[in-house]
């Protein structure tokens, strides 16, 4: 797999910290180059890459905005001539009862987690097109099969996640171009840390406590568990798996 990576280029949303960067570091060490996009500092990340003698270009860039999304594959552009792997990582995911949700809350997590996988998808997908080559993947979420409460605006990001992936795996699949998603469980990432328990539980810890316990695999996800998948996706082994969305949950799904 490293040799099918070796010398591309990936552009990782979300890249700063948590899965992004457990993305970045594994695909770095297949040998691919990477552009990290995110608002904040990646300076870790940055490190990590560098560590394993690939190239980085760090971009700070709202990706929910198409104006910046424009000047990240401009900055692309001019640094390495091409994008080879888009993973569409950035995302939020507000705890919040329906009843509780403004249309601002909505249409915020909408933004960041939705409209920035189209804005993304738009800046690099006509390259690929052109070079005849490409791997796209974005994260889906095991909630979206579960229905887990308090998350609607989430669930429903990332349901359109999946079906933006099928639809692109159809259109892009004569170009060369594989489009994927990839479902977790929770994972203990500084974003989940932050988010805070749900109502009736005491912290995170048993939340993740929880999580675990309705798995297959009964210990608490981490991003290291996800980079495999990845590392397969984005290569010349995975070259006809697309339209996929592949549950890496510890069995929470058993489908």
């Amino acid at each position: 797999m490293a040799k099918s990576q070796h010398d591309k280029v990936a552009v990782i949303s979300g890249a700063a910290s948590g899965i992004g960067q457990a993305y970045a570091q594994r695909l770095a060490e297949d040998g691919a180059h990477i552009v990290i996009a995110d608002v904040q500092p990646a300076d870790e990340t940055i490190k990590q890459v560098e560590k394993a003698g690939r190239q980085v270009l760090y971009v700070k860039c709202d990706v929910a905005s198409e104006d910046a999304v424009k000047s990240l594959a401009a900055e692309v552009e001019k640094t390495f001539g091409r994008c080879d792997i888009l993973i569409n990582n950035a995302g939020i995911f507000k705890l919040q009862p329906f009843e509780e949700m403004s249309f601002a809350d909505w249409r915020r997590t909408l933004s960041i987690n939705l409209d920035s996988a189209f804005l993304m998808c738009a800046a690099f997908v006509p390259d690929m097109k052109r070079r005849g080559w490409g791997r796209i993947i974005s994260m889906a979420s095991s909630t979206f099969f579960t229905g887990a409460s308090g998350f609607a605006h989430y669930v429903a990001s990332k349901g359109g996640l999946i079906g933006l992936t099928h639809v692109l795996a159809t259109e892009l699949g004569p170009h060369g171009i594989t489009v994927n998603a990839i479902a977790p469980a929770l994972t203990r990432t500084p974003g989940a840390m932050a988010r805070g328990p749900p109502a009736g539980e005491t912290d995170m810890e048993k939340s993740f406590a929880v999580a675990a316990s309705r798995q297959a695999i009964q210990r608490v996800q981490v991003p290291a568990d996800l980079v495999g998948t990845v590392s397969f996706l984005c290569s010349d082994d995975a070259a006809f798996i697309t339209g996929q969305t592949v549950h890496v949950s510890g069995g929470l799904l058993r489908t």
